[in-house]
């Protein structure tokens, strides 16, 4: 759902953090994570399935991931109009 979105912390080495964030940018798109051998992957999804962007990271350099999910109302290009017979 647009307005979703993963912060994502990562040791950067030296004792300093990079924050990265990953955000469903249109209407009908999703974040997902997926996690396996020993990386992070966030990635950005259509409906249909296909990825739009992906972010990897060494999960032994993830510090923290944080999911925001989108609020419950709808934005207004997501509403669907509906035809009403009378």
């Amino acid at each position: 759902m647009k307005g979703d979105r993963v912060e994502i912390v990562i040791d950067a080495g030296s004792g300093t953090t990079r924050t990265y964030d990953v955000t469903a940018t249109r209407a009908g798109r999703r974040v997902v994570v997926t996690h396996s051998r020993g990386t992070v992957e966030v990635s950005e999804v259509t409906r249909g399935g296909s990825t739009v962007r992906t972010a990897r990271f060494l999960a032994n350099r993830v510090l923290a991931l944080v999911e925001h999910p989108a609020g419950d109302e709808p934005t207004p290009d997501e509403i669907t109009p509906t035809l009403r017979t009378a």
